[in-house]
Order: C-alpha cells, then structure tokens, then sequence
C-alpha cells in the first residue's frame, strides 16, 4: 500500500475527499500507467468492464462528468437524452484539465477545483469492486458502486446501447 504522504499531491487531494466522506478506500500508486482502460484492466488484473472511466462530456456547452464502464463506448445520444440535454460532446483535453484540474487518463470521480455534475453508468452495478483514476494516469482507487454514487452524488443513467 502507497503511503498517503508518497502519493502526487492531485491523489492525496482525492484521498481526502475520500477519508471526508467517510469512504475506507485507499488510492495506489501503479507502476504503469493506466490511461486507458484496457491499460488500467491488465494492470489490475480485473475486467475491463470494472473500470470507472472518467469521461468529460460537454452538455448544451455544460461540464458533465460521466463515470462509465471501461466495457463500451458512451453512446452521446443516448446520455443526451439521459440528461436531457439538446447536444453532447466529449470535451477537449484543455477544457477536462480546467474542469476537473487533472490530466485526461488520470481524471477521479472526485477532487476538483470545483464541484462537476456528475452521472454513472448504470453497468458499473454488475461489478462488486471498480477502480478508477484517483488523480493521475498512475494512481486508481478501489471502490463498490454504492461508494461511487454516494461520493459523487451522481445518478445512475444509461450511457449506451448494451
């Protein structure tokens, strides 16, 4: 286990939202990168499908984060009807590092300069552990879907067609 004191300092600001959240999950530190969620799977010895994608959508021109099964692609028109929204776009790399102050690959569910409305793949319910990116495309956090929605608030919608 990392040491809460050795992880980049964007990861230690994730634990913190965790520990205040009263969520007992420890971020890690992964000698390879996990930028990609086939990267982070064969890392973590897990089903692709257990991946937390982080992905950062633009919603009528509005920041939504959507946590997403690293198993499919997110249909945008589908999550536009989900949200209710006209139009959805993924977000260019320089908007996700304004929004969510951390690097595309490395993105959390949590630990932003501001909070991001967020929503969850309801496939994530099919895994009993999911990992996702605490900060920095190196560091992952293990967490069950219940401590998923409940840390983000997020609701649980569609995100594709499977």
């Amino acid at each position: 286990m990392t040491d809460e004191r050795q992880l980049p300092e964007r990861s230690r600001i994730v634990q913190q939202h965790l520990i205040d959240a009263g969520i007992d999950a420890r971020v890690r530190e992964l000698p390879s990168s996990t930028r990609t969620a086939a990267e982070a799977a064969e890392a973590l010895g897990c089903e692709v499908g257990a991946i937390a994608s982080s992905l950062l959508f633009l919603a009528d021109g509005e920041p939504v984060l959507v946590m997403t099964s690293g198993r499919h692609r997110v249909d945008t028109d589908i999550l536009a009807e989900q949200l209710g929204a006209q139009a959805v776009v993924m977000a260019p790399a320089k908007r996700v590092r304004e929004v969510t102050g951390q690097a595309i690959g490395g993105v959390a569910p949590v630990g932003h300069p501001a909070p991001v409305r967020t929503v969850v793949d309801e496939a994530l319910a099919d895994y009993e552990t999911l990992w996702a990116a605490a900060g920095t495309p190196h560091t992952v956090v293990p967490l069950t879907f219940a401590q998923l929605t409940a840390l983000t608030a997020g609701p649980t919608v569609r995100v594709a067609a499977d």
